[in-house]
């Protein structure tokens, strides 16, 4: 016989299974199981088979079967959220918008989206993952990131069989569990970094979650049952398409990022960098002033062109120097000019 108290789990956990939205035959395989978990709590072995269930269960209900975001579609809004997050990078705006209002008009008539997935390609710090909340934001939707750099294994993306100790979803499901939608915007970030022995494998589920003709049924082997995903958004991006299989290629839109040059970077930084700089380590806009005369230090402190990410560092450095300085009380306002910039950029 069940005592009291594992009785009462296997009820609390049929309940749980009851309150939430399911696939019918997923529903019925559930509990099902709890059905068959009651009688092997009669002969022993409960503790480890009440695990493995309670844990596949975790899983299943929590995932958002039934759940979704509506679309917002506004282009004029949508242009002003980009030129918040990007500056220039004109051409790429564009097709995004055009990629937005061709969703719009898919969903109006209720069809499968069957356009190319945007592949943004370009050198570090060229604002390719940035580019996916802003398209989130755009949208209304939520935003999930599954990186692929060093991924080394395509069980890393769908998940290993229960049957396996310690196994567990694949980033995709991970994914949506972390949207907690079905529709959210799931970025694949660097899908030219895997790991070159897994590169071939993991393509092959790439494949499948890029084509609307196979992700409605994406199937994890750990929750072993179909997902539909025809209703993700997918971005990809990577740093060049010579590891990216052919076939994957077929399924993106390849969008070159563009580079820029020092005035665009002193733009970004003074525009866009700074402000969000100073916010992030508790600074006002009156702390620090910068003079326009000493922004082409900052770009290139070294001499040579270190990229969006280098003028990211140096702006931060900056803003922790004043921060210290303030918390030290040696001042509350710090105007940068050449006589005192070299002070406050870092000299490595």
């Amino acid at each position: 016989m069940i005592d009291a108290v594992l009785k009462q789990e296997i009820e609390e956990l049929k309940a749980r299974v009851e309150k939430v939205v399911l696939p019918p035959l997923l529903k019925e395989k559930v509990l099902d199981m709890i059905v068959r978990l009651g009688r092997v709590a009669k002969f022993g072995g409960y503790s480890s088979e009440y695990e493995k269930v309670t844990h596949y269960i975790e899983w299943v209900v929590t995932l958002p079967w039934d759940k979704e975001t509506d679309d917002q579609v506004d282009l004029k809004q949508a242009q002003e959220i980009l030129n918040k997050h990007h500056y220039g990078m004109e051409d790429i705006k564009e097709r995004v918008l055009e990629h937005l209002a061709v969703l719009k008009l898919i969903r109006q008539k209720h069809a499968i989206s069957r356009a190319p997935i945007l592949c943004l390609v370009g050198l570090v710090g060229t604002g390719k993952t940035t580019l996916g909340p802003a398209l989130a934001e755009v949208l209304g939707r939520q935003f999930a990131r599954i990186p692929f750099g060093g991924m080394g294994s395509a069980l890393d993306l769908r998940g290993q069989s229960r049957l396996h100790p310690d196994a567990e979803p694949g980033q995709v499901i991970k994914a949506l569990r972390r949207a907690k939608v079905k529709n959210p915007v799931i970025m694949l970030d660097e899908i030219d970094r895997m790991a070159q022995e897994a590169r071939a494998d993991i393509m092959g589920v790439l494949i499948e979650l890029l084509d609307p003709e196979q992700n409605a049924q994406f199937t994890d082997h750990f929750i072993d049952f179909p997902f539909d995903l025809s209703n993700v958004l997918f971005i990809a991006t990577a740093n060049n398409t010579t590891n990216i299989s052919t076939a994957v290629l077929d399924r993106l839109e390849v969008l070159q990022m563009p580079s820029y040059n020092d005035e665009e970077k002193i733009a970004i930084g003074r525009d866009y960098v700074l402000p969000g700089a100073i916010q992030e380590h508790g600074l006002s806009p009156e702390n620090l002033t910068i003079e326009d005369e000493v922004w082409p230090q900052i770009v290139r402190p070294l001499g040579f062109d270190g990229g969006i990410r280098t003028l990211e560092r140096n702006i931060q450095a900056i803003c922790r120097k004043v921060a210290k300085l303030i918390v030290e009380g040696k001042g509350q306002h710090f105007h940068l000019n050449k006589v005192n910039i070299k002070e406050f950029i870092p000299r490595w």
